[in-house]
C-alpha cells in the first residue's frame, strides 16, 4: 500500500475546515467529493475531529486517517485508524466510510421527533377514509373510552406530574387567571364576536350580498360566549412545555364560570333565558377533572411518582396518543354528520375561523408577553391556549338545551363544530413550535 500524498488530503480537509465553522454541521454527516473520496465528520464542543477515508481513483489503495484539529485550522494530530470502520457494502469496487445513519434510523428519528404531528395527520386521514370507525356509536365505540377513561387519564397524569406547590401558586396567580377569564367572557363576545357579526351584516346590506346567513352569524356570536376547553388547553400546554398548573386551573375555573356567564351572555345578545342543571354540571366537572387530579396528587406520595419521573417521555407520548384519539373521534363525527352547509358557506367559514383563531392566538400571546405583566414564558403560552380556545364538550349541549326546537339550531352549532377540530389542528402545530420558546432554546439559537 503506497503512502498517501498531501494532494490526497487537500480537497477533503479544506472542505472540512470550512464546514467546521458552521454550527449547523450535523454529526456523522457523509460528504462525497471528487474522485470518489469520502470522509466522515464528528464534532464535539471541545475538539474538532474528522475521519478521512481516502479512496484513490484506481481503487487499489485505501487509507483511513483520524485528524484532530483546532478551530483555527491547525492540525494537532494525525494518525492511522482501524480499517474496520470502512463500509464495504458497496461491492468490491466501492469502499466507503460508515458515516451516515441508515435510512431506517433516519426515519425513526424523524418520526420520533414529529410523532404527534404525524399521528394527527394519520388520524385525520383515517377519519376521512373510514368515518364509521371513529364516530360516536360506531363500530369501535370510541366515545366510551375517550369520554370515560381517556380524558380522566389525562388529568390523572397532570395531577401526578404537578407539584402541589405549583398548583397552589397557579391558583393564587390572580392577575393571570383574571386576565384569562376576562378575555374569555368579555373580550371575545364584546370586542370580537359582536363587532365581527355586525360588520359582516353591514357589508351584506351595503353590497346586497350574502356572505353568511343570519343563523351562522348568530352561531359565531354564540361561539365567542363559550368558556375555554376542559382538556385541550391542558394537553397542548403540556406539549408546548408551558405551565400546566395554570392551564389546569383556568380550564376548571373557566368552565365553572361558564355555567353562569355563558347563559347570561346569550340572554344579553338573544334575550333567551334558560335554567341549567347547575349542580349536575358541577358534579360532572368534578368527576372528570378534579377527582383525577386529586388522585394523581395522592399517587405522588407512592412509588408511582418515581415511575412517572423515570418515564416522562413515555407518559408524554401517552397523553399525545389520547389527544390523537380525540382528534380522530372529532373528525370522524364531523365527516359523518356534516355541517348542513352550502359549499360557499363552508368555504367562508373555513377561511374565517382559522384566521380568527390564529389572529386571536397571536394577539393574546403578544398581550401576555408584555413586560408590564412580568409573566414567565410558560405562563404566557398557557394563557395563549386557555384564552383562545372554545369548548365543544360544554358548548354543544348548552346550545342544544337553550335553543331546543329552534329551526336554526344546526346553524347555531355549525361554527362551533368547525372551530373545534380546527383549533385542535392549529393548536397542535403551534404547540410543537412553542416548545423552543418556553424552554428558552430560541435565545440559544439566536446567539449561536
Amino acid at each position: 500500500m503506497k503512502a498517501p500524498v498531501m494532494n490526497d488530503f487537500v480537497t477533503p480537509l479544506s472542505l472540512l475546515l470550512l464546514l467546521s465553522m458552521s454550527n449547523s454541521l450535523s454529526i456523522n454527516s457523509n460528504i462525497n467529493i471528487e474522485s470518489g473520496n469520502t470522509f466522515a465528520i464528528s464534532k464535539s464542543n471541545s475538539l474538532q475531529n474528522c475521519i478521512v477515508g481516502i479512496d484513490t481513483p484506481n481503487n487499489n489503495n485505501e487509507v483511513l486517517y483520524k485528524i484532530n484539529y483546532s478551530r483555527d485550522g491547525r492540525c494537532n494530530e494525525r494518525k492511522r485508524v482501524s480499517m474496520n470502520m470502512i463500509d464495504r457494502a458497496g461491492g468490491s469496487d466501492e469502499r466507503r466510510v460508515a458515516a451516515a445513519p441508515k435510512l431506517l434510523d433516519t426515519f425513526l428519528k424523524f418520526s420520533g421527533k414529529h410523532f404527534f404531528l404525524l399521528g394527527m395527520a394519520f388520524a385525520i386521514t383515517i377519519a376521512k377514509s373510514f368515518p364509521d370507525l371513529g364516530k360516536d356509536g360506531g363500530i369501535l365505540r370510541p366515545e366510551l373510552f375517550i369520554s370515560r377513561f381517556a380524558i380522566s387519564g389525562i388529568f390523572l397524569l397532570s395531577g401526578l406530574s404537578l407539584e402541589l406547590s405549583d398548583l397552589k401558586k397557579a391558583i393564587k396567580n390572580v392577575k393571570l387567571n383574571g386576565l384569562i377569564q376576562t378575555i374569555s367572557f368579555l373580550v371575545w363576545p364584546f370586542l370580537i364576536g359582536f363587532p365581527l357579526v355586525k360588520g359582516i351584516t353591514k357589508l351584506q346590506v351595503l353590497f346586497q350580498i350574502t356572505i353568511l346567513p343570519q343563523a351562522l352569524l348568530d352561531g359565531l356570536l354564540i361561539l365567542t360566549c363559550l368558556p375555554t376547553t376542559v382538556n385541550m388547553c391542558v394537553i397542548l400546554s403540556g406539549s408546548a412545555g408551558a405551565n400546566v398548573a395554570s392551564a389546569l386551573c383556568n380550564a376548571v375555573m373557566g368552565n365553572i364560570l361558564g355555567i353562569i356567564a355563558t347563559p347570561a351572555l346569550l340572554f344579553r345578545f338573544f334575550g333567551t333565558e334558560i335554567e341549567l342543571p347547575f349542580v349536575e354540571m358541577i358534579l360532572k366537572l368534578c368527576r372528570k377533572v378534579l377527582l383525577p387530579v386529586a388522585v394523581g396528587q395522592v399517587l405522588r406520595s407512592t412509588p408511582a411518582k418515581g415511575i412517572y419521573n423515570r418515564n416522562k417521555k413515555t407518559f408524554k407520548q401517552v397523553q399525545e396518543l389520547i389527544l390523537i384519539g380525540i382528534i380522530w373521534n372529532s373528525f370522524s363525527n364531523a365527516f359523518t354528520k356534516g355541517f348542513g352547509l352550502q359549499i360557499n358557506q363552508a368555504l367562508t367559514l373555513f377561511l374565517l375561523l382559522p384566521t380568527l383563531h390564529l389572529s386571536s392566538m397571536a394577539i393574546i400571546f403578544k398581550f401576555f408577553h408584555m413586560q408590564c405583566f412580568n409573566f414567565s414564558r410558560a405562563e404566557v403560552v398557557a394563557a395563549m391556549f386557555c384564552a383562545s380556545h372554545k369548548t365543544l364538550a360544554f358548548g354543544l349541549p348548552l346550545i342544544s338545551t337553550i335553543f331546543a326546537g329552534n329551526p336554526n339550531l344546526a346553524g347555531f352549532c355549525a361554527p362551533l363544530m368547525l372551530f373545534h377540530p380546527l383549533q385542535l389542528v392549529i393548536g397542535s402545530i403551534v404547540a410543537s413550535k412553542m416548545r423552543n420558546y418556553t424552554t428558552g432554546n430560541d435565545l440559544v439559537n439566536k446567539t449561536t
